[in-house]
């Protein structure tokens, strides 16, 4: 079995991802209309199942998607597919596991009413963790320049959709520069997000990160920053409005995903951060895996074992 090899469930079926099984009318593929969800293990233990989840039908009915199975159900589904990926691989270590749900398929056309009905495709693969490079040295990004996060008055950035282009050519533009990860703004030229991370940043001991208005998604790490991981690491965090100018007052940054928890950021084009273990974003990540093992003590019933 290939090292890089993933275990997929296309609407209950179990086969390798790289054998077709969606129709190529199938609306996701042809507009990008899906939603998806991205969870993964600590201790092989699925975290933050149900915080994905409720974001996963907030997604679906900002898109009118109407879902024909319940948590209950997808996880059944979820755990026969890790099952099978490590069954597969001999894998004992963390997985990657991401829900991608579609409209459907149907004849070709716009309209939402020539939809079939839901389908979705479970991808189970290794977790990749953050290279030790990048922990130590932290992350190179790049401020957008050419192009604007789209704004929540069109496609809103707070949905989790499968149409990531406006992501994708933004990122296009940062990794051109030598860049690992794009930092973008919105019209008024705040700043927002990475491609696939919310940012923060660290100034006088206080974190700030941009407000839900600036038009980022929602993340689930950075919900639980604000409301546990901080608190319990004594440290204050303000959600306010970022100004590129701003940049060169700033100490540190850091990126919050699911897969990679709180990954320091070395620079943005030439401002440097301070990176190391005597920073608030090492404390931040050191209070955060803190409540990643209350939360595998707590839900051994999501074990992925």
């Amino acid at each position: 079995m290939p090292s890089d090899f993933i275990q997929a469930n296309t609407n209950g079926y179990l086969h390798d991802a790289r054998e077709s099984t969606l129709s190529p009318l199938n609306r996701g593929f042809l507009y990008g209309d899906s939603i998806y969800e991205v969870w993964r293990t600590y201790g092989n233990v699925l975290f933050a199942w149900e915080a994905h989840w409720q974001r996963l039908e907030q997604s679906a009915a900002a898109l009118h998607i109407g879902l024909p199975f319940g948590a209950g159900d997808m996880w059944t589904e979820v755990k026969r597919t890790a099952v099978a990926y490590r069954q597969a691989t001999g894998h004992e270590g963390e997985l990657y596991v991401r829900l991608q749900i579609s409209r459907g398929g149907g004849p070709i056309g716009l309209d939402v009413a020539l939809a079939s009905g839901p389908d979705y495709v479970l991808l189970v693969q290794a977790n990749r963790d953050m290279p030790v490079e990048k922990r130590e040295q932290g992350y190179r990004l790049s401020l957008e320049t050419t192009l604007r996060r789209n704004p929540a008055s069109s496609l809103n950035p707070a949905w989790k959709t499968g149409n990531y282009l406006n992501n994708i050519l933004c990122l296009r533009e940062a990794k051109s520069r030598g860049a690992d990860e794009v930092l973008m703004v919105n019209q008024a030229g705040e700043v927002t997000e990475s491609a696939v991370c919310n940012v923060a940043f660290v100034r006088a001991g206080v974190v700030y990160t941009p407000p839900l208005s600036a038009g980022i998604l929602g993340g689930i790490t950075r919900d639980l920053l604000l409301r546990e991981v901080a608190p319990l690491a004594g440290v204050e965090v303000v959600e306010a409005t970022i100004l590129p100018s701003e940049f060169p007052l700033m100490e540190e940054c850091f990126l919050l995903s699911t897969t990679r928890d709180l990954s320091p950021v070395g620079a943005i084009d030439g401002h440097r951060y301070v990176v190391g273990n005597a920073t608030v974003t090492a404390r931040l990540k050191r209070a955060f895996a803190e409540h990643v093992q209350g939360y595998v003590v707590a839900h051994p019933e999501l074990s992925l074992a």
